[in-house]
């Protein structure tokens, strides 16, 4: 296969891939951040201890971050189905996505915030400073950095899941690695494809470091 072959499946697979990563780290944002939020607040010493309710997201947490991703998107294909109306494709593959990484980043939401100085937020509390006015002026806030840093983290986990996710036709980058470097033999398609990953994964990387490394400094 000549480069004028492959530069359009290639153009086309990473764009695949940007999608399905791009919207999977949005919904993983919107659901795994409040649920990181609350493993703190409801934690025995929180601003809210909930002990009870701490206890059950953490299970439900830890059960999704013990399931491996090829695993976890077979057995969701029914829900997958329900949501979004087929079971195969980009469109489908970010519901396993999202599943998948809301636990694995909630957990790095509740690292990052579990470093903030309880000195910090003993003094929002003795200026009289309520519950969500905490969270969002003092922990989101001086948490920053390290939550930059669990969400390039997470971004890159999602770049692994789509690929693997192209061992069942979920599109992009992986599943044309599958359908041309592995079942067609176009050895020289599948180092391309390995080496923009890599490039990829690089990139947003050193993006997210540098970010983080500002956010630190200010």
């Amino acid at each position: 296969m000549t480069w004028d072959e492959m530069a359009p499946l290639l153009w086309a697979a990473t764009g695949e891939t940007a999608q399905m990563v791009g919207w999977s780290t949005l919904f993983t944002v919107l659901f795994g951040l409040p649920l990181g939020v609350a493993l703190v607040v409801f934690d025995r010493g929180g601003l809210r201890p909930l002990p009870a309710v701490r206890s059950v997201l953490g299970f439900v947490v830890n059960v999704g971050r013990s399931l491996p991703f090829i695993v976890l998107m077979i057995a969701i294909i029914p829900f997958t189905r329900l949501l979004v109306g087929v079971s195969i494709g980009t469109a489908a593959v970010v519901v396993p996505l999202t599943v998948g990484a809301v636990p694995f980043f909630a957990r790095l939401v509740e690292t990052a915030l579990r470093e903030v100085s309880r000195d910090v937020i003993q003094a929002a509390q003795a200026m009289g400073a309520g519950r969500m006015a905490i969270v969002r002026k003092v922990l989101l806030p001086e948490a920053l950095p390290g939550l930059v840093a669990g969400l390039t983290v997470t971004v890159v986990a999602l770049i692994g899941y789509s690929a693997m996710a192209g061992t069942i036709g979920g599109g992009g980058l992986g599943d044309l690695a599958v359908r041309y470097g592995y079942q067609r033999f176009e050895t020289l398609l599948m180092i391309v494809t390995v080496v923009l990953l890599v490039v990829i994964v690089q990139l947003i990387q050193s993006l997210g470091d540098v970010v983080a490394r500002r956010l630190s400094h200010k």
